[in-house]
């Protein structure tokens, strides 16, 4: 089989959520670029509607569907819209996420509630959702769960408690999900970004001190490049990871490595 054949996801629908920025809008114009229908969630509406105008005029497909990932009324709305539109999501990508700057003895619960309820419970209720519609329609699909290095590693210098624990949960929460799902046709698996700019981020590296703190410490040198997260989505989203569930796939640099 070609690579070309192996990637494609033509007929393919595919659902991301953390559309209107960030990863997820390039994640979103990837999946487009390579054939499949998209479904934009996020809560910024005014943002879905210029990405799915840029993915259309490209000659992809797309809707915009409004929703808070935690309020469970808009999310089957969401799901519904999608049916409606081009049938049962097949692909989901889990990337709706938030930060936040307290060091642990300051955090308060609310932002600990906010940032594990929106980075980790979130994941499960879209995910349950999906993978409940895809089994009952009798489709084999992908789950892909954006997770963090910061899931998989500590990082003291950078104080970010809730968001590591949220992203640690998303690693096995993955590996339980594939476990449950594998015999029914519904691969589970997450991608764990290192260093990328986005908007998240960008205070990070607003200044130049912050590019040259990951530069000293990546083994290769730099941050993440737009684009080097299109090969990993690609993969585990179509074919070409057919056999793959449960695995979490660091795309950091080789931060994880040392």
């Amino acid at each position: 089989m070609k690579a070309s054949e192996m990637f494609d996801l033509t007929g393919r629908v595919a659902l991301v959520t953390g559309a209107s920025s960030g990863l997820g809008v390039r994640f979103a114009e990837v999946l487009a670029a390579n054939g499949a229908k998209v479904v934009l969630v996020a809560r910024r509406a005014d943002r879905l509607d210029t990405v799915k105008q840029k993915i259309e005029a490209a000659g992809g497909q797309a809707i915009a569907a409004e929703a808070d990932v935690l309020d469970r009324a808009a999310m089957v709305r969401a799901f519904d819209a999608a049916e409606k539109a081009f049938g049962t999501v097949t692909i989901l990508v889990n990337n709706a996420g938030v930060t936040h700057a307290d060091r642990v003895a300051e955090m308060s619960e609310e932002t600990w509630r906010r940032v594990t309820g929106t980075n980790l419970d979130a994941v499960l209720y879209w995910a349950q959702e999906a993978a409940r519609r895809m089994i009952a329609a009798r489709k084999q699909g992908a789950i892909v769960n954006i997770a963090s290095i910061l899931g998989l590693r500590g990082v003291g210098q950078i104080p970010q408690a809730g968001y590591a624990a949220s992203k640690g949960g998303i690693v096995n929460l993955t590996r339980e999900l594939a476990a449950q799902w594998a015999r029914k046709g519904v691969r589970v698996n997450a991608i764990a970004p290192g260093w990328f700019e986005s908007e998240m981020t960008s205070d990070m590296f607003s200044e130049e001190s912050g590019h040259k703190w990951v530069a000293r410490r990546a083994p290769m040198g730099r941050h993440g490049k737009e684009g080097e997260l299109d090969g990993a989505l690609l993969y585990l989203a179509s074919d070409a990871s057919s056999y793959v569930t449960g695995q979490v796939l660091a795309v950091d640099g080789g931060w994880t490595s040392v």
